[in-house]
């Protein structure tokens, strides 16, 4: 017999489907759809529960009873879980992590503008007050006032002090003294210090400086001339995270100093640079220190060490692990043993660059031994190392492809033999420089133009050689490539030329004529370098606007034989003797590219025919520094390459005949070279271009991430043998009738050290809050 149910119907009968509450309905709307395999599931595990039966529609829900009438059913007391969460309702950038709104910022290239994010709101402020106190800028006295009252406040809004990671107060050197250093003691998480040329600074203020300095990676003191071993005893119990230091015309330091230092050095695992220029005070037993504590020191620079002898460089090749860059110029104590004393047959795969400028006791034995030791050295600097011959020459010759810079000025027993022996296996060189060797001629000059990444060249006072090695600079220098479609297909008969010389170094050469260099300028479209000092058909009145002025140190009569081009001054150079009248013969040009050009036209104002010996690997990228293990496996031929053979050199005219197809000649400027430099007073340029290097900071990026980078490309040092004056006691002297370039006055621009100027401007910050 059958009883009816709680709800007066028959259990029988089917039960009416249960109205979901709106607490339900709210939370299945926030809840992701599930996938049909999941509702299939959901479906059969709710059916399979026991739960009251369900009103009709029509009815009123559970929502309004006090309570679920199911033990099993999940109810909801109240209307709290309803909420709506504000994160829901704001715009999209506000839901951003902080770590996507940090990266963006970090985006920003101007300081400016991180300063109007940090002013937006307290969120973006706190996410962007790091990137602003990063690196603040000191580069005038005014805002490094600002910054030291900033460090100063009691209260500030946020701390200051902890964000600053690198400090650079090269830009007010001559303002820096113990007490404007005092302010910035309190930063505790410096990481990069750079106070080159601080005459004023002593060991009081260094000392409050590195106290805190826990987290200091690398310190540059150059040039702070009043730093003792006290400041070095400072650095090395509270700095034993230091990874580079330069100390370069540090004159007070003593040895102790130095091996208590490398001592504290001793567990640093990433690599150290060591910088100890001009510190004549330094002996053996420093050296030998770092050598033995520090087995990972990657660079050490010993210019004018002149009291370090063998031992300290052959333990440094040694027991270093990871030794790249030596640099040793001017150590003169430094003779063959340095190097013939290193362990037979052991290599050290990892040195890449050496400099041996003015080590004047090494000869041919020692470069053997070193190309043996070394085989992948990049950079060799043997400048002024006059007792090689021919055959260190032979020996660096092995070192092939790995080559790409190579000094030998001053080195004068070397013949036109080598040169060419050195170009026909080291088809890679980018830089070479030959000055003052003397007995090269033609021969071996018309073999470096054919190097096909060529970009410096070094010929002062090579006086053999004439014209037709400027000629054969200017014919071989452009390669031909052929042109590609957008899938990287070559493109029959098409090419398109490229230039890479960039520095032409040609002073007292005294052979050459105007003919030549214009040929030279008009084929060289990169060429931002031209030195002429001492070539008479360059001392003329009418060139001196185009000249860079000559350094105040100079005597009366390296001024008057002066003559650089650089930047601007090539350009307007060019364009003067292209436009002039009385250059049409010179700027003549079918006698320097011959009688054919390849079809399908050029990019370049120039067409230069190949040799029919060689050609180019095309898919090797032209860069200036090959990066470790990544060989391309490929030797690039120096010759230039003949254009196809299907193509049509030679025209013919309407009466059947042939005619030469001339190459175009440069396009016309615009307007006079003078206008472009804005009318100065005295009727001249600005002299623009490259000046000697004295950046402050140049020191402010040395520790090593990454290989080490080759030699810099404007290190200052090349045009010292540009001015130097030519053979003879009195130098060359002016043609007869020719004018001498003026006196002219040194403008070299001083560059501002620093950073870029985030300013102080967050200063407003402080106590308050937005």
């Amino acid at each position: 017999m059958s009883h009816p149910g709680a709800d007066g119907q028959a259990p029988g009968s089917d039960p009416r489907p249960q109205a979901p509450s709106l607490d339900v309905i709210a939370t299945q709307s926030s809840l992701p759809i599930p996938l049909p395999s999941e509702q299939s599931q959901q479906d059969s595990r709710s059916s399979s529960s026991t739960s009251s039966p369900a009103p009709n529609d029509n009815e009123e829900s559970d929502f309004y009873l006090a309570n679920n009438d199911s033990q099993s059913s999940l109810g909801v007391p109240n209307l709290q879980d309803m909420q709506v969460n504000d994160d829901e309702c704001l715009p999209p950038v506000n839901r951003l992590p902080n770590e996507i709104l940090i990266s963006i910022f970090a985006k920003l290239n101007s300081s400016a503008d991180q300063l109007h994010c940090m002013l937006t709101c307290k969120r973006w402020a706190r996410n962007t007050v790091d990137l602003l106190w990063h690196r603040p800028a000191c580069s005038n006295w005014t805002k490094h006032q600002s910054i030291c009252q900033t460090l100063g406040l009691d209260a500030p809004y946020f701390a200051y002090r902890e964000f600053i990671k690198r400090l650079n107060l090269a830009s007010i050197a001559d303002k820096i003294n113990d007490g404007s250093v005092m302010p910035l003691a309190v930063c505790t998480r410096v990481e990069r210090l750079t106070l080159t040329n601080c005459k004023g600074l002593t060991d009081s203020g260094l000392i409050a400086l590195v106290n805190n300095g826990s987290h200091l990676l690398a310190l540059d003191i150059s040039g702070d001339d009043q730093i003792t071993e006290a400041a070095i005893f400072a650095i090395a119990e509270n700095c034993q995270r230091l990874q580079g230091l330069n100390i370069s015309s540090c004159v007070r330091i003593s040895n102790e100093g130095m091996i208590k230092l490398a001592k504290s050095c001793r567990f640093i695992k990433r690599p150290i640079q060591l910088k100890l220029n001009d510190c004549g005070q330094i002996t053996d037993e420093a050296i030998l220190a770092f050598a033995q504590h520090c087995p990972n020191i990657l660079e050490i620079d010993l210019h004018q060490c002149r009291l370090v002898g063998n031992q300290p460089v052959t333990n440094l090749l040694t027991q270093g692990q990871s030794l790249r860059e030596l640099r040793l110029a001017s150590c003169e104590l430094i003779d063959d043993n340095a190097f013939l004393s290193l362990p037979a047959g052991k290599t050290y795969e990892h040195l890449r660059i050496l400099d041996l400028t003015s080590c004047v006791r090494l000869t041919d034995r020692a470069v053997e031994k070193i190309i043996d030791a070394a085989p992948r050295l990049r950079n060799l600097v043997l400048a002024k190392c006059r007792n090689i011959t021919d055959a260190a020459v032979y020996s660096i010759a092995g070192l092939g492809k790995n080559l790409h810079y190579v000094h030998l000025g001053h080195c004068g027993q070397i013949t036109d033999d080598a040169v060419k022996k050195l170009i026909a296996s080291c088809n890679r060189i980018r830089y070479i420089d030959l000055g003052c060797c003397i007995h090269l001629t033609d021969d071996s000059v018309t073999r470096l133009a054919t190097l096909p990444k060529l970009k410096r060249i070094g010929l002062v006072k090579c006086s053999s050689i004439t014209d037709e090695s400027v000629l054969a600079l200017a014919r071989a220098n452009t390669r031909h490539r052929p042109r590609r479609d957008a899938d990287g297909n070559a493109i029959e008969n098409q090419y398109y030329s490229h230039t890479s010389l960039e520095r032409v170094h040609l002073s007292y050469c005294t052979n050459l004529t105007l003919k030549s260099i214009v040929k030279l300028l008009n084929a060289c479209t990169r060429l931002t370098h031209l030195s002429l000092t001492g070539v008479q058909a360059f001392l003329r009145d009418d060139l001196n606007q185009f000249c860079r002025d000559a350094p105040p140190e100079f005597t009366p009569h390296q001024r008057d034989v002066f003559c650089v081009f650089s930047g601007q001054g090539v350009a307007g150079l060019r364009r003067y003797l292209n436009n002039e009248q009385n250059f049409a013969d010179p700027h003549d040009r079918s006698s320097i590219f011959g009688h054919r050009r390849p079809q399908g036209g050029l990019d370049m104002p120039n067409g230069l025919t190949g040799n029919a010996n060689g050609g180019f690997d095309d898919q090797e990228p032209d860069t200036i520094d090959d990066e470790d293990g990544m060989d391309d496996n490929s030797e690039m031929v120096i010759d230039v390459p003949p254009p196809p053979q299907g193509g049509n050199h030679v025209a013919h005219n309407m009466a059947g005949g042939l005619h030469v197809v001339p190459p175009p000649p440069p396009p016309a400027p615009p307007q006079a070279f003078p206008s472009v430099y804005g009318g100065q007073p005295n009727g001249g340029p600005v002299a623009q271009g490259v000046h000697f290097s004295n950046d402050p900071q140049m020191f402010s990026q040395f520790i090593p991430v990454a290989p080490a980078s080759p030699v810099s490309e404007d290190d200052g040092n090349e045009d010292a043998m540009d001015v130097t004056p030519g053979p003879g006691s009195a130098g060359p002297s002016p043609a007869a009738g020719a004018s001498t370039a003026p006196v002219r006055g040194n403008t070299q621009q001083q560059h501002e050290a620093g950073p870029s100027a985030t300013g102080a401007s967050t200063a407003s910050m402080q106590g308050g809050s937005s």
